[in-house]
């Protein structure tokens, strides 16, 4: 049976109340309890956030809790904790402290020997998985990919050979630019399922390759916002053929992909575990041989 006498709540507590992500009926019971009883709430944007408690009819003293203020905002709710109040931290939609500077918040408090508590529900990139048709039971969360390209396709380089299924956020006016970037490091013929409006009236899941969805996105105006399940890569038995490729032909297969030389050499640098420099000169032998 449920402990329903531990649903209350306690003072000097900091509570991580997952809200919805698209659909108001996915709050649990618990959740409107804990915000209908905490001395005060840190939210991501007031605004929305404030939106929601009105239309649940609950009304709470509240904060701001977002990256540009989390340090010193953060001291702010721990001394506030410290002197036995309680608060509920949420963000805009989902799972607080998932990609989300709720994390920082958790580690002071663990620093600082403060009780948190999860009041568990949606998270979108957990929902976008189960409704993806790829492999579920190996995954890696990957969140939101840098916005600096040179980082970004260092980063996705790295994640080329992970054999977990992927999943990213993405905004609407970055889509396109991060399909095209993903068809380019990982192949365009890898699997995606491109998650969009989860929840919502206008929930979409597309699922195809990465080449077919860059292509369709770039002609069709993404709106919304989207979480990616991307395939992982085949098991490694199946990359040997590539593996043993001249170090420069494996940088100018990776070219045709689309990939500039820089970030073909810096990728075959980090698969083949040798230095840039290395792969840069076998480059230049083959040019100068040919």
């Amino acid at each position: 049976m449920p402990q329903f006498e531990k649903n209350r709540v306690l003072p000097g507590t900091l509570y991580l109340v997952s809200t919805p992500i698209g659909n108001l009926a996915d709050l649990s019971e618990r959740a409107v309890k804990v915000l209908s009883e905490v001395d005060f709430v840190a939210a991501e944007d007031t605004r929305n956030s404030g939106l929601l408690l009105s239309r649940l009819g609950i009304s709470r003293p509240m904060i701001s809790y977002f990256e540009h203020n989390k340090r010193e905002r953060g001291e702010e709710i721990v001394a506030r904790l410290q002197n036995g109040e309680s608060c509920a931290l949420v963000t805009d939609a989902g799972t607080p402290a998932v990609s989300d500077p709720g994390e920082d918040l958790v580690a002071l408090c663990a620093s600082r020997g403060i009780r948190v508590s999860a009041v568990p529900g949606p998270v979108a990139s957990i929902t976008a998985l189960t409704l993806s048709g790829l492999p579920t039971g190996r995954f890696c969360f990957e969140g939101f990919l840098p916005p600096v390209k040179a980082k970004r396709l260092a980063r996705l380089s790295a994640l080329a050979k992970e054999e977990r299924t992927l999943l990213f956020h993405e905004a609407p006016h970055k889509l396109t630019r991060t399909l095209e970037d993903l068809a380019a490091v990982f192949g365009g013929d890898r699997k995606i399922a491109v998650c969009r409006e989860l929840t919502k009236l206008n929930e979409e899941i597309f699922r195809t390759t990465l080449a077919q969805a860059a292509a369709y996105y770039k002609a069709n105006e993404p709106r919304g916002e989207f979480v990616l399940v991307v395939s992982g890569a085949p098991e490694r038995e199946t990359l040997s053929e590539n593996d043993v490729l001249p170090l420069a032909e494996q940088v100018f297969e990776y070219e045709k992909e689309g990939l500039s030389r820089k970030d073909a050499i810096k990728r075959v640098a980090h698969e083949r575990s040798l230095p840039k420099n290395e792969v840069y000169q076998a480059v230049l032998s083959k040019e100068d041989s040919e």
